[in-house]
């Protein structure tokens, strides 16, 4: 499957725990990658210095569903369900 042109629900949806040129720290959940374009393409695709999580992440009919809402939905549901909650 290829990505969905204009979509970018991969670069915004998700945490990016390690370095991305252009913010150091990665990324929160829910905050436009500065990589991401203003045609929501990757400006590191294919690159180097892309993220391994970025590059590894690959587009499925599970994950992207039929639109880009389908996309940012499921993306920030496995954003939530994957983040360690801090047990008191």
């Amino acid at each position: 499957m290829n990505c969905r042109i204009g979509c970018g629900a991969c670069c915004i949806a998700p945490s990016i725990s390690t370095p991305i040129p252009g913010m150091p720290h990665g990324k929160p959940a829910g905050v436009r990658c500065i990589q991401l374009t203003p045609d929501n393409r990757c400006a590191l695709f294919g690159r180097p210095e892309r993220p391994a999580v970025c590059r590894a992440l690959r587009p499925s009919a599970e994950m992207c569903g039929p639109d880009n809402d389908h996309a940012f939905v499921y993306l920030t549901w496995l954003e939530q369900a994957t983040t360690p909650h801090q047990v008191d």
